[in-house]
């Protein structure tokens, strides 16, 4: 018989004690349960280390911060503890979903909700979640979804369907947007926005472009107008909405005297 490998990852301890209690009476399949994203995220790493990789996350849609680690009462797989003193940084449902599909992108993750939200269900579809789904809901609809998502399927409550969709039409129009603003922008406004969304102030885009501060400004203040913002936050928001991503700060991409000014 092939077991699913099901990793349940919540910060309310009875519901997560109470659903891996659930699956594992399935007899196909293995559970365990992480009470944080930085406990998930360490949880698949070490599984994948020892070639056991997890086929399915169940993600809360609203998981907290660092929380002592949840220890299910039910014979499960050995569960992620979480130090007395807590963990360093936290990370949301849909950003849990960002990045695992970022490292582990074979594992099927599925939002678990306490409410139907047509935009928050089109992040998380956005992110690469393959179904968001009631947390009251039944047993037999859980399994259900668990085993569709590993035939690639995508999972939608019927009421939240048209909700979802129109969102997904609506961040497709301002991507489209965000693109056309982005792709008036010379090489070098690019690549100053890249320093942008990677969080650098003025001081240091100008030391990795070997440019001066008061060229920098200049070159600031003119993505900002092309982009018609007011803001940096502004700006790396309409960057991210149009795929641009942060300039890679481990190495030097940038040489002087290149061509991009």
């Amino acid at each position: 018989m092939v077991r699913i490998r099901v990793l349940v990852v919540d910060d309310h301890r009875i519901f997560a004690e109470s659903l891996a209690a659930a699956l594992a009476a399935e007899p196909d399949v293995d559970v365990s349960a992480a009470g944080s994203g930085p406990a998930a995220l360490r949880c698949l790493e070490r599984a994948a280390a020892e070639g056991r990789r997890y086929d399915v996350l169940l993600v809360d849609a609203d998981l907290g911060g660092a929380v002592p680690g949840i220890r299910p009462t039910v014979p499960v797989q050995p569960v992620a503890s979480v130090p007395d003193g807590g963990e360093e940084g936290t990370v949301d449902g849909i950003s849990l979903v960002t990045g695992v599909r970022g490292a582990q992108p074979g594992v099927r993750t599925v939002v678990l909700a306490e409410k139907d939200d047509p935009r928050r269900a089109a992040l998380a579809l956005q992110a690469g979640a393959s179904g968001w789904v009631a947390k009251d809901c039944s047993l037999s609809r859980l399994l259900t979804v668990v085993r569709g998502v590993l035939r690639d399927e995508t999972h939608l409550s019927p009421a939240l369907l048209t909700g979802v969709l129109r969102e997904l039409t609506a961040a497709r129009k301002h991507r489209t947007e965000s693109e056309r603003l982005v792709e008036s922008l010379t090489p070098r406004e690019r690549e100053v926005l890249r320093c942008m969304v990677a969080g650098l102030g003025r001081k240091a885009v100008a030391e990795r472009l070997f440019l001066s501060p008061h060229t920098v400004r200049t070159h600031m203040q003119n993505v900002l107008g092309k982009l018609g913002v007011h803001s940096t936050l502004a700006a790396v928001a309409l960057a991210r909405r149009a795929g641009v991503g942060p300039v890679d700060l481990t190495g030097d991409v940038v040489e002087r005297g290149g061509q991009l000014a």
